[in-house]
This record gives C-alpha cells, sequence and structure tokens, in this order.
C-alpha cells in the first residue's frame, strides 16, 4: 500500500506548494465560472449584493454575516459543481448512487441558499423597521 509521501504530486513544500496551489484555486475558479451557468448566476449575485452588505449592517459583526452567508453560497456550490464533475468523470450511465450523490449535493446548494435568504430577508427587516 502506498502513503502519501509515494504520490508524486505531493512533494512540493513551503512557498512552492502555495504557489502552485493558488494557480489550482484560480483554475478552479475559472473552470466554475466558464462552465457551470449556476456558479456564474450565484457569482453576479454576490458582487451586486455585497455592496448592500455595508449600507443594511449597523456594525461590523452583520456585515461579516451578510457576506459570509454569501462566501457560503459561493462555496457549496463549487463543492455542487466538483461533486457533479467526478460523478460524471466516472459514468454518464444512469446510476441510483450518482443521482444520489448529485441530489444531496444540489440540496447542499438550496440550504446555503436558504440560510442566506434568512439572513438577508432579517437584516433587511431590520433595516426597514
Amino acid at each position: 500500500m502506498s502513503s502519501p509521501q509515494d504520490n508524486p504530486h505531493k512533494g512540493r513544500t513551503g512557498l512552492d506548494r502555495i504557489i502552485h496551489a493558488a494557480g489550482y484555486s484560480w483554475a478552479g475558479l475559472k473552470a466554475a465560472y466558464t462552465g457551470e451557468s449556476a456558479f456564474r448566476q450565484e457569482t453576479w449575485l454576490c458582487i451586486l449584493a455585497a455592496p448592500l452588505a455595508f449600507w443594511l449592517a449597523n456594525t461590523w459583526e452583520q456585515a461579516a454575516l451578510l457576506l459570509g452567508s454569501l462566501f457560503v453560497v459561493i462555496i457549496v456550490e463549487l463543492l455542487n459543481s466538483a461533486i457533479e464533475a467526478v460523478v460524471d468523470r466516472v459514468s454518464f450511465e444512469r446510476h441510483d448512487l450518482s443521482k444520489r450523490a448529485k441530489d444531496i449535493a444540489s440540496a447542499a446548494v438550496l440550504m446555503a441558499l436558504l440560510l442566506a435568504a434568512g439572513v438577508w430577508g432579517a437584516a433587511v427587516w431590520q433595516h426597514l423597521h
């Protein structure tokens, strides 16, 4: 059995590892933006909503909560897209486990969106009353 040290892709350390990891992360964001319409929609929602966070918020904690809820949506959508890509890489054939994985990942996105909607709804309510 091989160990992580035997993996030829795990040999980078220090600043070299950080630089390459940042490049991989940037490539992932580009791939999600160009290949996933839901990610593009949520990205633009966040770009448009982020300035409103500072208008709605009365404290830095409230702004952080509003912005954080947006980031949660983006993070969960990235994970959902990654799961879908792996499932599709394995096979396009319909399979109960593939459907379950994709449905659960999609449900996670829904929960993130509901969380953000609740946080933003409460902030708007407080701001108007």
